[in-house]
C-alpha cells in the first residue's frame, strides 16, 4: 500500500469516526486541528484504523504518536512487516 492509499483510507476513517465528510488529514494534522477529537474519540479512532488497516498499535506507539504523519509510517512499517 503507498503512502498515498494509507492517506486515502485514513481520510475515510477519520471521516467515518468524526462523522466529518470535509476531513482531509495531512502528515502535519493532530488532535487540535479536529474539533470533536479528544481522548474518548482518540481510543475510537486508534481502534478504527487498526481494523481498516489489520494492524495493531502498542500502548507506546500509540502514546509517542505525534501526528497523522507518523500514524501513517507506522502503518506502512507494519504492513511490510506482516509480508
Amino acid at each position: 500500500m503507498t503512502r498515498k492509499e494509507i492517506f486515502e483510507k485514513l481520510d475515510e476513517i477519520f471521516q467515518d469516526v468524526f462523522d466529518d465528510p470535509n476531513i482531509h488529514v495531512t502528515d502535519d494534522t493532530t488532535a487540535e486541528d479536529i474539533e470533536d477529537w479528544d481522548s474518548l474519540e482518540h481510543i475510537n479512532l486508534i481502534v478504527a484504523v487498526e481494523k481498516g488497516f489489520g494492524v495493531k498499535f502498542s500502548m507506546g506507539e500509540v502514546t509517542h504518536m505525534e501526528n497523522v504523519g507518523e500514524m501513517a509510517d507506522l502503518i506502512a512499517k507494519k504492513q511490510e512487516q506482516k509480508r
